[in-house]
């Protein structure tokens, strides 16, 4: 057989286990599986000591394109996110136009073409204004669903209040998203913060306004029949009470909350201000619960960059957000070397998961007839992350010097070597992901 690509000698990791593979790939998908030493094709990758990921997917990252750019934008974005080992983002819809109508979303969907380093998919903001189109903006080209802020927004992207959010959940059929942080607790609490200390945020935003949302957000889902996902999980108490309401709800862990606790704001300041906030150790080892005990369906990075000059302004004047889809690879291999979670519980993770709960045609997996989407590491790698590795804009990132083991060597996406020890070698080809509730007919 002759294939345009085989990837030989590494370690394949997938659903049905890991094992030295080849893998061999036609017109842009896994064509074959196995040993493959006598096929021939037009380009072989040598994987040897090397694992090989299904495509890891980032299904929350913010990309500031159009009206932020000065943040961020969809190149410059999807540059860090490859050369960070990530094949697919979806991207959110908190931009300047709001991503909330046909024409807003395919505005993206143009602008990402052709573009982007990696495949794409767009959130669209689910309003009290387009409540009753949310059941065809969501099946559009590029849309990756609806998505919801019920607290940590302004205008007219929060919805806070129940009747809001359920006249948009009626409606929806695929899987909505959530930023679930109570909107009436957290203005109540507006007093809780503390000039110059950004050690403060989690007070203010406590984990009482996280779960509070969640309980609710759960009991409307239900009475709408609904599905949810629940972005961000930042609590114990929240993924307790998930685990009880698997049949309506998914959730997202990110590796900041994993990673970062209270005790770094002494350190770090407003550069780990986030919504909803890095917390005390007891939740981060409640979210580490829920990742032994498969409660959480995927990770995202919520990367969400601000310059290093909005960033030093003082709290609470700091916008909340970090960078993170660039070292969102790197963190969690160094967790899986630490024993945290096994290689395939990330894969599960970072690739299953993501196919699974959003329904992406043809990616996810290593499998025939999926498209060629590899994530390729080196699990020995000792490397330390820096601020001049960043291909975001922003130029930084919180785990500055942070040693870890597991790296990021090479990304291909539909069969093309985009990433290869940390030099971008192809440009962007990057194209909207198709998902299967939303086929074109």
């Amino acid at each position: 057989m002759t294939y345009d690509l085989i990837l030989t000698g590494g370690t394949v990791v997938n659903h049905d286990g890991e094992g030295p593979r080849d893998v061999g790939v036609k017109g842009g998908r896994i064509a074959a599986i196995g040993d493959l030493r006598q096929a021939t094709a037009g380009e072989t990758i040598n994987c040897r000591g090397l694992h090989i990921l299904p495509g890891v997917v980032d299904s929350q990252v913010h990309f500031r394109e159009p009206g932020l750019e000065h943040k961020e934008d969809l190149e410059t974005g999807s540059r860090a996110a490859v050369l960070g080992g990530v094949t697919t983002v979806f991207e959110m819809p908190n931009t300047n136009p709001l991503t909330t109508s046909e024409a807003t979303l395919a505005d993206k969907v143009q602008r990402g073409s052709g573009r982007m380093h990696c495949d794409f998919a767009f959130w669209v903001g689910g309003t009290r204004d387009n409540a009753g189109d949310v059941g065809d903006l969501e099946r559009l080209p590029g849309a990756a669903g609806i998505k919801v802020f019920m607290g940590s927004s302004t205008g007219d992207l929060l919805v806070e209040d129940d009747e809001g959010v359920a006249s948009i959940l009626r409606n929806t059929r695929r899987r909505a998203a959530f930023h679930s942080e109570d909107e009436f607790r957290l203005r109540e609490r507006l007093g809780e913060r503390i000039e110059g200390d950004p050690s403060s945020h989690p007070v203010w935003r406590d984990e009482i306004a996280a779960l509070r949302c969640t309980e609710r957000l759960v009991r409307i889902a239900r009475g709408v029949r609904a599905r949810i996902h629940v972005l961000h999980i930042s609590t114990a108490e929240e993924i307790l009470f998930l685990e009880q309401h698997k049949d309506v709800a998914t959730c997202e862990a990110t590796p900041h909350h994993l990673t970062l606790s209270a005790d770094d704001y002494a350190r770090l300041g407003t550069l780990i201000q986030m919504n909803p906030p890095v917390r005390d150790k007891r939740h981060r080892d409640g979210v580490w619960h829920g990742i032994a005990q498969g409660i959480v369906d995927v990770l995202g990075s919520d990367h969400a960059p601000h310059t290093l000059a909005e960033k030093a302004k003082s709290y609470p004047a700091s916008p909340s957000g970090m960078t993170g889809v660039q070292t969102l690879v790197p963190i969690m291999l160094d967790h899986v070397n630490a024993g945290r979670l096994t290689l395939q519980r990330f894969v599960d993770l970072s690739s299953h998961g993501p196919q699974r709960i959003f329904g992406m045609a043809r990616k996810g997996r290593i499998a025939a007839g999926y498209d060629a989407d590899f994530t390729i590491v080196d699990m020995k790698r000792r490397e330390t992350i820096t601020n001049a590795q960043a291909g975001s804009k922003a130029g930084w990132t919180p785990y500055d010097g942070k040693q870890v083991t597991g790296w990021p060597v090479g990304t291909v996406i539909r069969g093309r070597r985009v990433m290869w020890e940390g030099d971008i070698v192809t440009p962007g080809h990057g194209r909207a992901v198709e998902f299967s509730e939303a086929l074109p007919v």
